[in-house]
């Protein structure tokens, strides 16, 4: 089975990255190739970059600025942001992206993938879906999470793998930016209907929330915001916390916390007094000095 994957999400909107909440409030974080090559250098697996605005401004997302962050990353980049054709996708490509991310186009008509598919090969495509709760379920939503489609979440994955798509982003709205953990009713359905890698994102505020969904088999990465900013090698302290509870992930980076405790923070913990004392204070008698 292939390792599990930890992708670092980030979320632009008017050209910055930011902190989402419920995909209505958002937190300024910096420039994305900034951003990018923090994740890059403490060993995170891919680079997700979605411009969330993209679609409402009927642009595409700035292939000058996936240029920028293509260059300071050398993990897998995958872009988004107003994916509407094949053209698109050939203007990211050229840009530096490895994989493309679309949403809106591919969930109104998910037959939109066939010609993107047909050119560039499933690897590199991904069908990304925006999910909220409902007093039935759960439903597909575009235009951040205000517009119901009345489209299943599973039945809605299914035409996107049948239309050829390699992947699948689940993204709940109600989850995202909560710190409470992945919507993991909707994932579990999803992720058992499909045969393609599913990638779950939105809600994760500490390890354990990402040990929890990839110690389920049909998940295959989790996509992680909010919580790798503003935190001190918050990836290379999840991937230890998930290697350490037997969760298969790629251990490559320079940074590692090997026989470390997390706090109830998710954060590294702080050694008792007396080590920490022992190792900055070292006695020397007073006839040598």
């Amino acid at each position: 089975m292939p390792k599990k994957r930890l992708i670092g999400g980030l979320i632009m909107r008017e050209g910055w990255i930011v902190q989402s909440i419920g995909f209505s409030r958002y937190l300024p974080v910096g420039r994305p190739e900034i951003a990018a090559r923090f994740l890059n250098d403490w060993g995170v697996d891919e680079i997700l970059l979605l411009d969330i605005g993209a679609t409402a401004r009927g642009e595409l997302i700035d292939p000058e600025i996936v240029a920028r962050v293509s260059s300071s990353c050398y993990v897998p980049l995958a872009v988004g942001g107003g994916i509407k054709s094949a053209a698109d996708v050939r203007a990211l490509i050229r840009a530096g992206a490895d994989k493309v991310v679309i949403n809106t186009a591919a969930v109104l008509a998910p037959e939109c993938l066939f010609d993107v598919v047909h050119m560039f090969g499933s690897q590199c495509i991904i069908a990304a879906m925006d999910i909220r709760r409902t007093i039935e379920g759960h439903d597909t939503v575009i235009n951040g999470g205000r517009q119901f489609l009345g489209k299943n979440p599973v039945t809605m994955a299914r035409a996107l793998a049948g239309a050829g798509a390699g992947e699948i982003l689940l993204h709940s709205v109600d989850y995202d930016g909560s710190k409470q953990g992945y919507d993991l009713a909707v994932i579990d359905d999803v992720s058992t209907a499909v045969n393609l890698p599913v990638i779950a994102m939105g809600g994760a505020g500490h390890p354990e929330h990402v040990r929890e969904v990839l110690s389920r088999d049909s998940v295959s990465a989790a996509a992680v915001g909010n919580m790798l900013h503003f935190s001190e090698h918050s990836v290379a302290v999840i991937k230890q916390y998930l290697a350490a509870h037997n969760i298969d992930i790629r251990q490559d980076a320079e940074a590692r916390y090997v026989h470390v405790e997390i706090d109830k923070d998710g954060r590294v913990a702080k050694l008792p007094d007396d080590i920490l004392a022992h190792a900055v204070f070292e006695f020397i008698a007073e006839e040598v000095i």
